[in-house]
Protein backbone atom coordinates (compact mmCIF):
# COMPACT_ATOMS: atom_id res chain seq x y z
CA UNK A 1 0.00 0.00 0.00
CA UNK A 2 0.73 3.67 -0.94
CA UNK A 3 0.47 6.63 1.11
CA UNK A 4 1.78 10.39 0.03
CA UNK A 5 2.83 12.37 3.14
CA UNK A 6 -0.36 14.67 2.74
CA UNK A 7 -2.82 11.20 3.12
CA UNK A 8 -0.86 10.96 6.37
CA UNK A 9 -0.85 14.37 7.71
CA UNK A 10 -4.63 14.40 7.68
CA UNK A 11 -4.79 11.10 8.95
CA UNK A 12 -2.65 12.20 12.06
CA UNK A 13 -4.09 15.70 12.25
CA UNK A 14 -0.63 17.12 11.53
CA UNK A 15 1.07 19.72 8.88
CA UNK A 16 3.14 18.61 6.31
CA UNK A 17 6.37 20.68 5.68
CA UNK A 18 8.13 19.96 1.87
CA UNK A 19 6.71 18.36 -1.10
CA UNK A 20 3.66 16.70 0.03
CA UNK A 21 2.83 14.64 -2.51
CA UNK A 22 5.84 12.40 -1.72
CA UNK A 23 4.76 8.78 -1.97
CA UNK A 24 6.10 6.42 1.09
CA UNK A 25 4.91 2.04 0.89
CA UNK A 26 7.29 0.98 4.18
CA UNK A 27 8.66 1.98 7.75
CA UNK A 28 12.00 2.58 8.57
CA UNK A 29 13.91 3.37 11.85
CA UNK A 30 15.46 6.81 10.96
CA UNK A 31 19.17 5.99 11.88
CA UNK A 32 18.79 3.64 8.50
CA UNK A 33 15.94 5.05 6.93
CA UNK A 34 15.39 3.93 2.93
CA UNK A 35 14.02 5.66 0.20
CA UNK A 36 10.08 5.67 -0.26
CA UNK A 37 9.64 4.58 3.66
CA UNK A 38 8.47 6.94 6.42
CA UNK A 39 10.31 6.90 9.90
CA UNK A 40 9.69 9.45 12.61
CA UNK A 41 11.92 10.89 15.71
CA UNK A 42 10.46 10.62 19.10
CA UNK A 43 13.67 10.66 21.19
CA UNK A 44 16.12 13.77 20.92
CA UNK A 45 18.77 11.13 21.35
CA UNK A 46 18.55 10.08 17.74
CA UNK A 47 18.10 13.45 15.99
CA UNK A 48 21.30 13.64 14.45
CA UNK A 49 19.96 11.13 11.79
CA UNK A 50 17.35 13.15 10.92
CA UNK A 51 19.47 14.89 8.98
CA UNK A 52 21.62 11.73 7.05
CA UNK A 53 18.45 9.45 6.67
CA UNK A 54 18.06 8.07 3.45
CA UNK A 55 14.09 8.03 4.56
CA UNK A 56 11.48 9.97 2.14
CA UNK A 57 9.27 11.63 5.00
CA UNK A 58 9.89 11.86 8.78
CA UNK A 59 7.11 12.43 11.18
CA UNK A 60 8.59 15.25 13.66
CA UNK A 61 7.30 17.42 16.96
CA UNK A 62 6.05 20.62 16.54
CA UNK A 63 8.48 22.18 17.94
CA UNK A 64 10.89 20.58 16.00
CA UNK A 65 13.45 22.93 14.28
CA UNK A 66 16.40 22.08 11.99
CA UNK A 67 19.59 23.38 12.73
CA UNK A 68 21.18 22.20 9.63
CA UNK A 69 20.07 21.68 6.08
CA UNK A 70 17.84 18.52 5.90
CA UNK A 71 18.43 15.96 3.03
CA UNK A 72 16.72 16.99 -0.04
CA UNK A 73 14.44 14.06 -0.42
CA UNK A 74 12.93 14.04 3.15
CA UNK A 75 9.41 15.85 4.09
CA UNK A 76 8.35 16.32 7.54
CA UNK A 77 4.94 15.50 9.36
CA UNK A 78 4.56 17.85 11.98
CA UNK A 79 2.32 16.85 14.88
CA UNK A 80 1.86 16.96 18.96
CA UNK A 81 3.29 13.61 19.85
CA UNK A 82 5.33 11.80 17.12
CA UNK A 83 5.29 8.02 18.93
CA UNK A 84 1.79 8.93 19.56
CA UNK A 85 1.23 9.33 16.00
CA UNK A 86 3.76 7.00 14.91
CA UNK A 87 1.50 4.48 17.47
CA UNK A 88 -1.47 4.96 15.59
CA UNK A 89 -0.44 4.71 12.39
CA UNK A 90 0.57 1.34 12.59
CA UNK A 91 -2.48 0.52 14.28
CA UNK A 92 -4.24 1.61 11.15
CA UNK A 93 -2.28 -0.51 9.20
CA UNK A 94 -2.73 -3.23 11.42
CA UNK A 95 -6.36 -3.03 10.81
CA UNK A 96 -5.81 -2.31 7.79
CA UNK A 97 -4.19 -6.24 6.93
CA UNK A 98 -6.46 -7.35 9.63
CA UNK A 99 -7.63 -11.15 8.63
CA UNK A 100 -10.54 -11.65 7.11
CA UNK A 101 -13.58 -13.05 8.42
CA UNK A 102 -14.06 -16.78 8.64
CA UNK A 103 -12.89 -20.58 9.87
CA UNK A 104 -10.13 -21.89 8.21
CA UNK A 105 -11.09 -25.55 7.47
CA UNK A 106 -8.77 -27.49 9.08
CA UNK A 107 -9.54 -25.89 12.18
CA UNK A 108 -11.11 -28.33 14.72
CA UNK A 109 -14.61 -26.74 16.10
CA UNK A 110 -16.39 -27.64 18.59
CA UNK A 111 -20.31 -27.84 17.29
CA UNK A 112 -21.97 -25.94 20.89
CA UNK A 113 -19.25 -23.16 20.66
CA UNK A 114 -20.32 -19.92 18.97
CA UNK A 115 -18.27 -17.94 16.78
CA UNK A 116 -19.44 -14.45 15.66
CA UNK A 117 -20.35 -14.24 12.08
CA UNK A 118 -17.43 -11.48 11.58
CA UNK A 119 -14.33 -13.05 13.78
CA UNK A 120 -11.33 -15.25 12.05
CA UNK A 121 -10.52 -18.59 13.15
CA UNK A 122 -6.67 -20.15 11.66
CA UNK A 123 -5.33 -23.07 10.16
CA UNK A 124 -5.04 -25.91 13.03
CA UNK A 125 -6.95 -24.63 15.96
CA UNK A 126 -8.59 -26.07 17.98
CA UNK A 127 -12.16 -24.81 19.68
CA UNK A 128 -13.84 -26.92 22.27
CA UNK A 129 -17.29 -27.10 23.94
CA UNK A 130 -18.96 -24.18 24.75
CA UNK A 131 -16.07 -21.36 23.57
CA UNK A 132 -18.15 -17.95 22.92
CA UNK A 133 -15.74 -15.73 20.34
CA UNK A 134 -16.81 -12.11 19.96
CA UNK A 135 -17.36 -9.89 16.86
CA UNK A 136 -14.29 -8.86 15.08
CA UNK A 137 -12.09 -11.57 17.32
CA UNK A 138 -8.84 -12.88 15.53
CA UNK A 139 -7.94 -16.67 16.87
CA UNK A 140 -4.36 -17.22 15.05
CA UNK A 141 -3.07 -20.67 13.37
CA UNK A 142 -2.54 -23.29 16.19
CA UNK A 143 -3.95 -21.51 19.08
CA UNK A 144 -6.28 -23.75 21.39
CA UNK A 145 -8.78 -22.23 23.20
CA UNK A 146 -10.48 -25.06 25.80
CA UNK A 147 -13.57 -25.69 26.99
CA UNK A 148 -16.26 -22.60 28.31
CA UNK A 149 -13.94 -20.00 27.27
CA UNK A 150 -14.86 -16.64 25.82
CA UNK A 151 -12.93 -14.06 23.75
CA UNK A 152 -14.46 -10.48 23.87
CA UNK A 153 -14.94 -8.05 20.64
CA UNK A 154 -12.25 -7.76 18.47
CA UNK A 155 -9.26 -9.30 20.40
CA UNK A 156 -6.70 -10.65 18.78
CA UNK A 157 -5.06 -14.32 19.91
CA UNK A 158 -1.39 -14.74 18.05
CA UNK A 159 0.24 -17.81 16.41
CA UNK A 160 0.37 -20.85 19.49
CA UNK A 161 -1.78 -19.28 22.27
CA UNK A 162 -3.14 -21.52 25.21
CA UNK A 163 -5.87 -20.56 26.61
CA UNK A 164 -7.08 -23.19 28.95
CA UNK A 165 -11.33 -23.92 29.99
CA UNK A 166 -12.99 -21.31 30.85
CA UNK A 167 -10.68 -18.37 30.88
CA UNK A 168 -12.27 -15.10 30.01
CA UNK A 169 -10.53 -12.90 27.66
CA UNK A 170 -12.19 -9.17 27.40
CA UNK A 171 -12.71 -6.68 24.84
CA UNK A 172 -9.91 -5.37 22.36
CA UNK A 173 -7.13 -7.49 23.98
CA UNK A 174 -4.04 -9.01 21.98
CA UNK A 175 -2.18 -12.20 23.60
CA UNK A 176 1.10 -12.59 21.48
CA UNK A 177 2.62 -15.88 20.47
CA UNK A 178 3.62 -18.79 22.63
CA UNK A 179 1.38 -17.36 25.49
CA UNK A 180 -0.26 -20.16 28.44
CA UNK A 181 -3.67 -18.07 29.77
CA UNK A 182 -4.71 -20.44 32.25
CA UNK A 183 -2.51 -23.69 32.61
CA UNK A 184 -2.50 -25.07 35.60
CA UNK A 185 -1.10 -23.75 38.96
CA UNK A 186 2.07 -24.58 40.50
CA UNK A 187 0.25 -26.41 44.20
CA UNK A 188 1.65 -29.29 45.96
CA UNK A 189 0.91 -30.43 49.46
CA UNK A 190 3.24 -32.69 51.15
CA UNK A 191 1.93 -35.89 52.57
CA UNK A 192 2.36 -38.18 55.04
CA UNK A 193 4.45 -40.47 52.65
CA UNK A 194 6.95 -37.68 52.41
CA UNK A 195 6.06 -37.14 48.92
CA UNK A 196 4.38 -33.90 47.33
CA UNK A 197 0.66 -33.98 46.97
CA UNK A 198 -0.32 -32.02 43.82
CA UNK A 199 -3.80 -29.58 44.58
CA UNK A 200 -5.66 -29.25 41.76
CA UNK A 201 -6.49 -25.89 40.56
CA UNK A 202 -10.12 -25.83 39.61
CA UNK A 203 -10.38 -21.19 39.23
CA UNK A 204 -9.81 -19.55 35.91
CA UNK A 205 -7.93 -16.46 34.45
CA UNK A 206 -9.84 -12.93 33.75
CA UNK A 207 -8.62 -10.84 31.45
CA UNK A 208 -10.29 -7.55 31.12
CA UNK A 209 -10.87 -5.06 27.94
CA UNK A 210 -7.64 -3.42 26.48
CA UNK A 211 -5.23 -5.95 28.11
CA UNK A 212 -1.79 -7.18 26.38
CA UNK A 213 0.33 -10.27 27.00
CA UNK A 214 3.83 -10.62 25.80
CA UNK A 215 4.98 -13.65 23.86
CA UNK A 216 5.79 -16.61 25.88
CA UNK A 217 4.00 -14.89 28.92
CA UNK A 218 2.39 -17.77 31.45
CA UNK A 219 -0.54 -16.80 33.79
CA UNK A 220 -1.95 -19.44 36.09
CA UNK A 221 -5.37 -20.02 36.35
CA UNK A 222 -6.45 -19.84 40.25
CA UNK A 223 -6.87 -22.88 43.05
CA UNK A 224 -10.04 -21.52 43.42
CA UNK A 225 -11.89 -18.22 42.20
CA UNK A 226 -10.07 -16.23 39.49
CA UNK A 227 -6.59 -15.09 38.62
CA UNK A 228 -7.73 -11.25 37.27
CA UNK A 229 -5.61 -8.86 34.72
CA UNK A 230 -7.58 -5.67 35.36
CA UNK A 231 -8.66 -3.30 32.49
CA UNK A 232 -5.46 -1.65 30.36
CA UNK A 233 -2.75 -3.87 31.94
CA UNK A 234 0.27 -4.13 29.85
CA UNK A 235 2.48 -7.50 29.89
CA UNK A 236 5.94 -8.23 28.29
CA UNK A 237 7.39 -11.43 27.06
CA UNK A 238 8.25 -14.13 29.28
CA UNK A 239 6.46 -12.99 32.29
CA UNK A 240 5.18 -15.64 34.82
CA UNK A 241 1.88 -14.45 36.78
CA UNK A 242 0.58 -17.52 39.77
CA UNK A 243 -2.32 -18.69 40.71
CA UNK A 244 -5.19 -16.17 42.23
CA UNK A 245 -2.53 -12.98 41.46
CA UNK A 246 -4.70 -9.92 40.75
CA UNK A 247 -2.71 -7.09 39.04
CA UNK A 248 -4.70 -4.13 39.01
CA UNK A 249 -5.49 -1.06 35.92
CA UNK A 250 -2.87 -0.13 33.91
CA UNK A 251 -0.40 -1.41 35.11
CA UNK A 252 2.38 -2.11 33.45
CA UNK A 253 5.26 -5.18 33.81
CA UNK A 254 8.38 -5.55 31.54
CA UNK A 255 10.14 -8.82 30.68
CA UNK A 256 10.72 -12.02 32.88
CA UNK A 257 9.57 -10.30 36.04
CA UNK A 258 7.96 -13.09 38.32
CA UNK A 259 4.87 -12.78 40.67
CA UNK A 260 4.07 -15.51 43.20
CA UNK A 261 0.11 -16.57 44.12
CA UNK A 262 -2.58 -15.12 45.26
CA UNK A 263 -0.07 -11.48 45.41
CA UNK A 264 -2.53 -8.69 44.69
CA UNK A 265 -1.06 -5.36 42.57
CA UNK A 266 -2.55 -1.94 42.58
CA UNK A 267 -3.36 0.29 39.72
CA UNK A 268 -0.92 2.45 37.58
CA UNK A 269 2.24 0.30 38.93
CA UNK A 270 5.57 0.17 36.71
CA UNK A 271 7.46 -2.95 37.06
CA UNK A 272 10.66 -3.42 34.87
CA UNK A 273 12.78 -6.17 34.34
CA UNK A 274 13.56 -9.84 35.92
CA UNK A 275 11.89 -8.38 39.08
CA UNK A 276 10.83 -11.15 41.76
CA UNK A 277 7.46 -10.85 44.06
CA UNK A 278 6.92 -13.11 46.54
CA UNK A 279 3.37 -14.41 47.12
CA UNK A 280 0.60 -12.99 49.60
CA UNK A 281 1.47 -9.91 49.29
CA UNK A 282 0.20 -6.57 48.95
CA UNK A 283 1.29 -3.56 46.45
CA UNK A 284 0.05 -0.37 46.29
CA UNK A 285 -1.15 2.23 43.57
CA UNK A 286 0.95 3.83 41.14
CA UNK A 287 4.24 1.98 42.66
CA UNK A 288 7.32 2.12 40.64
CA UNK A 289 9.56 -0.97 41.11
CA UNK A 290 12.93 -0.77 39.27
CA UNK A 291 14.38 -3.63 37.48
CA UNK A 292 16.09 -6.98 39.42
CA UNK A 293 14.49 -6.06 42.28
CA UNK A 294 13.67 -8.54 44.91
CA UNK A 295 10.07 -7.82 46.75
CA UNK A 296 9.82 -9.86 50.02
CA UNK A 297 6.96 -7.77 52.01
CA UNK A 298 3.66 -5.38 51.14
CA UNK A 299 4.55 -1.96 49.68
CA UNK A 300 2.25 -0.53 50.99
CA UNK A 301 2.56 3.94 50.70
CA UNK A 302 1.18 4.86 47.09
CA UNK A 303 3.33 6.16 44.78
CA UNK A 304 6.58 4.84 46.62
CA UNK A 305 9.73 3.73 44.12
CA UNK A 306 11.79 1.04 45.60
CA UNK A 307 15.32 -0.55 44.38
CA UNK A 308 17.14 -3.41 45.19
CA UNK A 309 17.09 -7.32 46.24
CA UNK A 310 15.70 -6.88 49.34
CA UNK A 311 14.19 -4.00 47.75
CA UNK A 312 14.57 -0.27 49.57
CA UNK A 313 12.54 2.83 49.19
CA UNK A 314 14.51 4.23 46.33
CA UNK A 315 16.79 7.28 48.22
CA UNK A 316 17.77 4.78 50.81
CA UNK A 317 19.16 2.55 48.24
CA UNK A 318 21.08 4.88 46.40
CA UNK A 319 22.61 5.68 49.13
CA UNK A 320 23.80 2.45 50.24
CA UNK A 321 24.61 2.01 46.88
CA UNK A 322 27.21 4.74 47.49
CA UNK A 323 29.03 3.03 50.13
CA UNK A 324 28.61 -0.45 48.40
CA UNK A 325 31.06 1.06 45.97
CA UNK A 326 33.46 1.81 48.10
CA UNK A 327 33.73 -0.83 50.42
CA UNK A 328 37.12 -1.35 49.53
CA UNK A 329 38.28 2.23 50.28
CA UNK A 330 36.39 1.61 53.38
CA UNK A 331 38.30 -1.67 53.85
CA UNK A 332 41.65 -0.22 53.21
CA UNK A 333 40.92 2.37 55.41
CA UNK A 334 40.62 0.31 58.25
CA UNK A 335 43.84 -1.67 57.72
CA UNK A 336 45.50 1.04 57.75
CA UNK A 337 44.11 2.59 60.92
CA UNK A 338 44.75 -1.01 62.64
CA UNK A 339 48.76 -0.72 61.72
CA UNK A 340 48.66 2.59 63.26
CA UNK A 341 47.36 1.56 66.60
CA UNK A 342 50.16 0.73 69.12
CA UNK A 343 49.98 -3.12 69.33
CA UNK A 344 48.79 -4.25 72.61
CA UNK A 345 49.49 -7.90 73.93
CA UNK A 346 46.84 -10.65 74.48
CA UNK A 347 46.49 -9.55 78.34
CA UNK A 348 46.70 -5.74 77.77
Amino acid sequence: MEFTALQIAELLGGIVEGDASTVVNDLSVIENGKPNTLTFLANPAYTEHIYTTKASVAIVANTFKAERALPVQLSLIKVEDPRLAIAKLMEMYAQMAKKPAGTHPSAVVDASSQIHASAYIGPNTVIEAGVTIGEGASVAALSFVGEGSSIGKNSVIHERVHIGHHSVIGNECMIQPGAVIGGDGFGFAPNAENQYQKVVHLGKVVLEDHVEIGAGTTIDRATLGSTIIRKGVKLDNLIQVAHNVEIGENTVIAAQTGIAGSTKIGKNCMIGGQVGIVGHITIADEVKIAAQSGIGGSIKQKGQVVQGSPALPIGDFKRSYVHFRNLHELSDNINELKHKLPKTDKHG
